[in-house]
């Protein structure tokens, strides 16, 4: 069986190390990418409709705003396939503790019992959050792992904390 890497990533302005600074690639996308070198899995891009901000501080008070509302923002599109898969890897950064409200959309969207998840999270100090307890609560008939979360600033550098995750 295959796995699949999902992940929801943001580039523009990004808060990293107590400034804002603008990336060109999202921090969540560059570890998936790092997961997809050691899995050969398949990238899957996260992607609403109505894409957040490119403005820091906007992107994150609609992503509050999305939270408060328990929002289900629609997609751009879906795997067309969930059957191949029985890993995902699933990755986001941490908004308000948790994950994006696009991933909720994502989640629900498919029945992933007996499969694993496996997620994985971008911060810049809140770790992973109440996440996995929310991804649990989602799929509740999934096997829903230990997460890892990489501190966005230095996740160019995580190659080696990626790899001895995976290898648990």
């Amino acid at each position: 069986m295959a796995c699949l890497i999902a992940y929801f990533s943001r580039k523009h302005q990004n808060y990293v190390n107590g400034t804002i600074r603008n990336r060109k690639i999202g921090n969540t996308a560059i570890a998936a990418c790092m997961i997809h070198k050691f899995t050969d899995g398949e990238l899957f891009k996260i992607e609403p409709i109505q894409e957040y901000s490119k403005d820091y501080n906007e992107c994150i008070a609609q992503a509050q705003a999305d939270q408060w509302r328990d929002a289900r923002p629609e997609l751009k599109r879906y795997p067309e396939n969930m059957d191949c898969y029985d890993t995902i890897y699933l990755g986001f950064p941490n908004y308000w503790s948790t994950m994006p409200m696009s991933v909720f959309t994502f989640l629900e969207h498919f029945d992933f019992s007996g499969k694993t998840i496996r997620p994985f999270c971008t911060h810049e100090g809140s770790g992973m959050g109440h996440s996995e307890e929310d991804i649990r609560k989602l799929c509740p008939k999934t096997d829903v792992r230990h997460g890892l979360a990489i501190t966005g600033a230095r996740v160019r550098q995580a190659m080696p904390e990626i790899k001895k995750w995976l290898e648990k």
